[in-house]
């Protein structure tokens, strides 16, 4: 444990992080965050199948030709976001219990949470992105202060080498809070167009099953025979 520490102070990275002081620390544990988020949310929404959508259009073609077995055994079981809507749109356009309304309300209230899950985490990015450059800022202000104070003390004695040194240490974090807010920045963004272009589609989606949907509901026990 000790040889691997003493690695780990051998590194520029570590000895950069360890001379900006605690708000170093700090930004370092966010990038750290940033990154775990960034693979969580990848993951989460590669599980959520966002990038899919081949079984609910197939439903939908078949639903507006009027297969409606078909269409409802298109998204039956399916993982993705959009042909979970789907097939909340279908079955309760099938089902005599529900009116129009409440058709819609419930396919409203199915898409709802899909949205929620495709949107989870990125609050957290969105702080990280404002956080982490006010808190580079912080570390230059209090860095410069104490170089300033190292200055006053010295008198005419003051060496502009090692003043010059503390100064290139304190602005060392701003540099680090921008490194890591820019990339929150542009993840978060990203995972917000995708949460979008979501949230369009099975606005979309919903919308052309119910339009296309048969003037009198069709049993469901009758559309699945």
């Amino acid at each position: 444990m000790t040889s691997l520490l003493d690695r780990l102070a051998s590194l520029p990275l570590f000895g950069l992080i360890r001379d900006g002081g605690w708000t170093m620390w700090l930004i370092a544990a966010l990038s750290v965050i940033t990154l775990a988020i960034v693979l969580w949310r990848l993951l989460a929404l590669w599980r959520l199948g966002v990038w899919g959508g081949r079984h609910a259009r197939r439903a939908l073609q078949l639903w507006s030709a009027g297969r409606t077995a078909e269409a409802i055994a298109a998204v039956r079981g399916r993982p993705s976001a959009r042909a979970r809507v789907a097939q909340a749109a279908i079955g309760t356009a099938l089902d005599p219990r529900f009116d129009e309304a409440a058709a819609r309300e419930e396919t409203a209230r199915v898409a709802r949470g899909t949205l929620y899950r495709a949107r989870e985490g990125l609050r957290a990015l969105e702080l990280i992105a404002t956080i982490a450059p006010l808190l580079g800022l912080l570390g230059t202000v209090l860095g410069m202060i104490a170089a300033f104070q190292v200055l006053q003390s010295s008198g005419n004695q003051a060496d502009p080498a090692a003043l010059a040194g503390g100064i290139w240490v304190a602005l060392l974090t701003t540099a680090a809070g921008m490194a890591v807010a820019i990339p929150a920045g542009v993840a978060l963004s990203w995972f917000e167009s995708i949460a979008d272009r979501l949230q369009a589609d099975l606005e979309d989606l919903a919308t052309r099953i119910f339009v296309a949907a048969p003037t009198a509901p069709v049993p469901l026990r009758e559309a699945a025979a």
